[in-house]
């Protein structure tokens, strides 16, 4: 009889879970459009300004020479760019006064240009509109690697040459009919002014004014390289000078500034470095940056940003600072010294508070203090100690087991249920679930990693949302199966859904649940494992993959325990045990929900007068996550004394 049995558990995982999958589909594409929102109106003409500053310094001198114009048709498009660059920085005017700078400088500009004064005079207004923009400009999203220097030349040669000649020297066959010329890469005078952010500018957006088109059809990692490789082609001949020592600029600093910005006041053979590192770049790329240099930048751009009054750059920098950053090292400092830990992280989202609101710059230089200072003790303590291979296996272990036994025990309830009810038809579909789950979790990544960007914050939102989604259904699924735990009402419930059939869209529907549960904790394991390697040698992989092969050892047995002596479980006690199962992933979830959340900002921090935390409960001191949590538990007491009250009229009525 149950063979023909679609029960109503499976009918609410369809309703639930499809809208589960849609509302996490839609709402992390509505977040994400919201968060670019905010930033993306004015950051396009920031961009461009730039873009327009920095062509504007290298072109002047071909222009104008000793107040005289030595170039009608180079001067006049110097004249036409400062006018473009005035009509932008009054759109962005418009929309904050935290612009004015920019307008001022861009009006300062033009008039230089106007005057015809000396080109050096002009260069150093244009980088100084330039470096303002920068400083008021969110922190680009840098590649993590390039690819490799032959395929960026064909890129080139496919994309570029026809205009700017097969070695880059502005004589391709179309050059002779585009004014302005198209750009000479061999020129090495326009090369040192010429920074790498500008040449991605133009590749990704094209140049305003000119016959330089976009490419949209290249990804991100193709653009970075492209910019890469051309603003590396003059300096060539400075490659072989000393090859490997240590970078004497960021990668940030690279990629923002032309070289001869970045070499004023050094030594020749820091210029020079700065000179290989644009004919070579790998090297930058080669070595990862420290988890704690990315906090401590973002800081001390959210410092900037709180002082030039864009309180809300401020803020979302801070935030960086602690997804992008901090966050990534946790667990290794937790192996080290998890008071630190919870200090820095307190000190952190204290920070947050401050820093939006321009009453608190004392306040704000207090807290920015403790917060480097903090910094300090980490980066001391993890250059001093380092991670025994023991340790690392341990956390390894714990890892995988933190984060792989909640997605674990959501598979596990799915499978035994649809075990008890006799429908392993539907089994694939939540095998199909999770294992496209694993599959996307890999392939996120490895997306990230070579072809875009994805911020701390849009990871929470991604995380939290899933887990609150999951933690409603879990919630409904084990109040439903709790009123089924009594055999007579299950026996009737059987005989009531004997004819009706599992539709497709209820497997797929079972699919979803089972994806969305996995995906969240897929994603966040990779991230740590990420960085748990980072903080090792060579020699010390083998430990980690030797925690994550036990783990994984772990995982395998419990599921086979779980649904072994689940299946042996008398009806009523199955469906009372998996009742408090659920019912506890859901509050485990909806606390790891709002803390995602909160950690990317997009729900507030009340912080309680006694500071706690549970983490393998999702316990902490948050006004937001405890009543969430204990809403879960009273929504069940009170729907259990709803059932209650309704059975026991029904028995008397009959």
């Amino acid at each position: 009889m149950q063979s023909h049995l679609v029960p109503l558990l499976t009918e609410q995982i369809l309703s639930a879970s499809r809208g589960c999958a849609l509302s996490l589909l839609f709402t992390v594409i509505f977040w994400s459009s919201v968060s670019r929102a905010i930033t993306d109106d004015y950051l396009i003409e920031l961009q461009q300004i730039a873009q327009l500053a920095e062509y504007i310094g290298v072109d002047y001198s071909e222009a104008v020479k000793d107040g005289r114009v030595i170039d009608v048709g180079e001067y006049q498009e110097m004249v036409e760019f400062s006018g473009i660059i005035i009509k932008k920085a009054s759109l962005i005017v418009e929309r904050s006064e935290n612009f004015q700078t920019v307008a001022y400088q861009a009006e300062s500009l033009r008039s230089a240009i106007e005057k015809k004064q000396q080109p050096n005079a002009v260069q150093d207004l244009a980088a100084a509109l330039r470096h303002t923009v920068l400083a008021l400009a969110p922190l680009s999203s840098l590649p993590s690697a390039l690819v490799r220097t032959a395929k960026s030349k064909t890129i080139f040669e496919n994309s570029c040459a026809t205009c700017h000649g097969m070695a880059g020297r502005g004589d391709g066959f179309m050059a002779e009919k585009l004014d302005p010329s198209p750009t000479d890469f061999t020129n090495k005078a326009r090369a040192l002014n010429r920074s790498v952010l500008g040449l991605y500018d133009a590749v990704a957006n094209g140049i305003e004014g000119t016959a330089m088109p976009s490419f949209p059809q290249l990804s991100e990692q193709e653009k970075w390289s492209l910019a890469f490789y051309v603003g590396g082609i003059a300096f060539h001949s400075s490659e072989q000078f000393q090859p490997q020592v240590p970078p004497v600029v960021s990668l940030e600093q690279l990629v923002n500034y032309s070289p001869s910005q970045l070499a004023k006041g050094l030594p020749t053979n820091q210029k020079k470095a700065i000179e290989r590192l644009r004919a070579n770049p790998n090297q930058l790329f080669a070595a990862n940056k420290s988890p704690l240099a990315v906090t401590r930048e973002r800081l001390e751009a959210a410092l900037k940003a709180y002082h030039s009054g864009d309180y809300d750059m401020a803020h979302n920098l801070a935030v960086s600072a602690y997804l992008d950053g901090f966050e990534l090292i946790e667990t290794n400092l937790d192996a080290r010294n998890q008071t630190l830990r919870k200090s820095i992280e307190n000190t952190l989202i204290r920070l947050r508070r401050v820093i939006s609101q321009p009453e608190n710059e004392a306040e704000l230089e207090i807290v920015m203090s403790d917060a480097f200072d903090q910094l300090n003790q980490a980066e001391k303590l993890l250059a001093e100690t380092t991670l025994s291979s023991g340790t690392l296996f341990s956390v390894s272990l714990v890892i995988l087991l933190r984060e792989g036994l909640e997605a674990l025990l959501v598979i596990i309830a799915l499978i035994t249920v649809l075990r008890r009810t006799h429908r392993q038809d539907a089994l694939m579909y939540v095998h199909l679930g999770w294992i496209a789950a694993l599959l996307a979790g890999g392939a996120t990544w490895l997306a990230a990693q070579s072809l875009i960007s994805i911020s701390g914050a849009s990871r929470e939102v991604m995380e939290g949302v899933a887990a609150m989604l999951a933690a409603i259904v879990l919630f409904y699924v084990g109040i439903w199966m709790h009123n089924k735990s009594d055999a007579a009402q299950w026996q009737a419930y059987i005989q009531q859904h004997i004819n009706t059939k599992l539709q497709s869209g209820t497997l797929w529907g079972l699919a979803a649940l089972a994806f969305v549960a996995v995906y969240r904790e897929v994603f966040e394991t990779v991230l740590f494992y990420q960085s748990l390697l980072t903080q090792a040698v060579d020699t010390q992989y083998l430990y980690i993959a030797g925690g994550f092969l036990l783990g994984t050892v772990i995982l395998f047995a419990l599921a086979w325990v779980l649904i072994k002596y689940s299946i042996k479980l008398p009806i009523a006690r199955f469906f009372t045990t998996t009742t408090y199962l659920l019912l506890a992933l859901s509050f485990v979830l909806m606390g790891k929900a709002i803390s995602a959340l909160q950690e990317a900002a997009v729900i507030s921090i009340s912080s309680m007068p006694v500071n706690f935390s549970i983490e393998w409960i999702g316990v902490n001191s948050t006004w937001q996550g405890v009543l969430a949590q204990t809403s879960i538990i009273l929504a069940f007491v009170i729907l259990n004394l709803r059932a209650r009250f309704m059975r026991h009229n029904k028995q008397e009525a009959t």
